[in-house]
């Protein structure tokens, strides 16, 4: 069966601010959220942060596994093993061959990574 295309990628979710460092040591805040009293309004902001979070984490999977590739390329002199890139990423090395196979892809396909 086909994978179904990811047009959930496309959309522009709301920008990702940094918050203040004096926020950051408070355990109950979060992107100010909690200031938020109308739950209307909470739950457009909180959906508007799990989109934004999601893609964001789609494309660092993507540029994860396009780094991979690219440390495993055999035309480099100084290319990596699977074994050493899952030690480096924290991950098992058949994930890192996973991520490797992943990341050739994209970059075969055209990806949406920009790997300029």
């Amino acid at each position: 069966m086909a994978e179904p295309e990811r047009t959930e990628r496309r959309l522009r979710p709301a920008p990702l601010l940094f918050e203040p460092s004096e926020a950051v040591t408070d355990p109950e805040h979060f992107f100010d959220l909690e200031s938020i009293e109308d739950p209307r309004e909470l739950l457009a902001r909180a959906t508007e942060l799990t989109v934004a979070f999601r893609a964001a984490q789609d494309r660092a999977v993507e540029f994860q596994a396009l780094a991979a590739a690219q440390l495993a390329d055999p035309r480099r002199f100084d290319r990596l093993a699977p074994a050493d890139i899952a030690e480096r990423a924290q991950w098992t090395e058949d994930y890192a061959r996973k991520m490797i196979e992943f990341g050739e892809s994209l970059v075969r396909d055209g990806g949406d990574a920009d790997v300029s």
